[in-house]
């Protein structure tokens, strides 16, 4: 799964240079900041969790929408913060001695994007920076009937850390007012708290939040 990311991460951004150079060669003048930008920004998300002690993990399809602010610090690098509520979370298959079957996880947060955007053209530009999210509601469900664990009896919103965090990567390309581009996000943070039991401590759900974005976005002003 992580590979096939890494694939359509690199394959989207790839066209997306591909796009800005042809751009570029028929409009070559230099980027020059013009001023803060404000907006909104939104687009599906892919999202996946990395697992250790899962057979596999599928994408939960969901979206992403907020806003967000372009402010230049220099000719061609901003600060781009943003405020973002996002879908994440996954289908994940377990087959261990403990855990036996398939648990749909959805989570959704409120999430504070901190990206540093440098145009590399007028048009293309990469994006790399943190984020901070705050969990604001989650369902897990047994996906597949005749599971041998009950997930959606044994999970509760209290089994969950609260916060999470993460670095984001990520490539676009700003079309005057309009932008789309890709996002990947990799949370640093288990999804489920340490827990106790019989004098051993473990981490359950024990996985990190993992995001490809695909987002459009409208400057305001």
């Amino acid at each position: 799964m992580k590979y096939f990311i890494t694939f359509i991460t690199l394959t989207f951004l790839n066209s997306l240079s591909i796009k800005a150079q042809e751009t570029t060669k028929r409009r070559p003048d230099k980027y020059v900041s013009t001023g803060p930008r404000y907006g909104v920004r939104g687009g599906l998300n892919l999202s996946d969790l990395y697992v250790s002690d899962a057979k596999q993990a599928d994408f939960r399809i969901g979206f992403n929408l907020g806003l967000f602010a372009k402010l230049p610090v220099f000719k061609m690098v901003s600060l781009q913060p943003e405020l973002n509520f996002a879908n994440k979370g996954a289908d994940v298959v377990y087959t261990n001695t403990i855990l036996n079957g398939t648990a749909r996880y959805k989570l959704d947060y409120i999430e504070l994007p901190v990206m540093v955007v440098v145009n590399v053209s007028q048009f293309f530009n990469v994006q790399a920076g943190v984020y901070g999210a705050a969990l604001v509601n989650s369902n897990t469900r047994n996906k597949a009937t005749g599971d041998k664990f009950n997930f959606a009896d044994n999970i509760e919103t209290e089994d969950y850390n609260k916060l999470d965090a993460g670095i984001a990567l990520g490539g676009g390309i700003d079309m005057g007012a309009i932008g789309i581009g890709i996002r990947y996000s990799l949370g640093l943070t288990k999804i489920g708290k340490d827990k106790t039991y019989m004098g051993s401590t473990y981490n359950f759900p024990d996985g990190t939040n993992g995001v490809i974005n695909f987002y459009a976005s409208l400057s305001l002003n």
